[in-house]
């Protein structure tokens, strides 16, 4: 069995919500480039200005903020057909104030702000697709702000793990807890007491 390219994995997703012509996957191969991550490498860092847009073929990255004491405060993960990005730094193109780090070993494809602007502008399609992307982003967040201001620490487990189900068991604890905002220790007992639940 052949192996499928990256560019044709995206395509392929791309292609489940609205179809492409032939112009328009070209578009894509010739827009977005391939880029592999090691184990703790970055593809942003606190300070520089977010210039692409990324697409996670294979592979966990995290975004996250560090506070004054330097502690990491995880805001989001991806994994496998997710997009990931500073929203902010990418379209103000200034500098970033969170950090974007390969949990795993992965593989994006990464399309520069020049080139979604583009496609944005010639083909309505991507500019229809990438605003939904987006919009489902900001719900991400919102429901995130107000689960942190409502919810117990057992309550923000559970939306965890229905909004990230593929990640429960693949993520270590610390990973978890840093979302969380709790101990590892405290989520070990969160996870005890759901587990004696079920």
């Amino acid at each position: 069995m052949i192996e499928k390219t990256s560019i044709e994995i995206l395509i392929e997703y791309f292609k489940r919500y609205f179809p492409l012509n032939e112009t328009e996957a070209e578009q894509i191969r010739q827009r977005f480039t391939e880029r592999k991550i090691k184990r703790r490498g970055f593809i942003l860092q606190q300070g520089d200005v977010c210039g692409h847009f990324s697409f996670v073929v294979s592979g966990c990255l995290k975004m996250y903020a560090l506070d004054q004491a330097g502690k990491e405060h995880n805001l989001q993960f991806a994994f496998e057909e997710n997009w990931i990005t500073d929203l902010s730094s990418f379209y103000s193109q200034k500098p970033s104030r969170v950090f974007i780090e390969a949990i795993e070993a992965s593989t994006v494809l990464q399309i520069k702000q020049s080139d979604l602007l583009h496609l944005y502008t010639h083909y309505h399609k991507f500019d229809r697709n990438f605003r939904i992307i987006i919009e489902r982003k900001f719900i991400e967040l919102q429901n995130r702000v107000l689960q942190s201001i409502s919810s117990t620490a057992e309550g923000k487990y559970l939306s965890f793990l229905e909004e990230y189900p593929q990640l429960s068991n693949r993520l270590p604890n610390t990973e978890i807890a840093s979302y969380l905002g709790v101990t590892p220790e405290f989520l070990s007992k969160i996870r005890k007491k759901i587990g004696y639940k079920s």
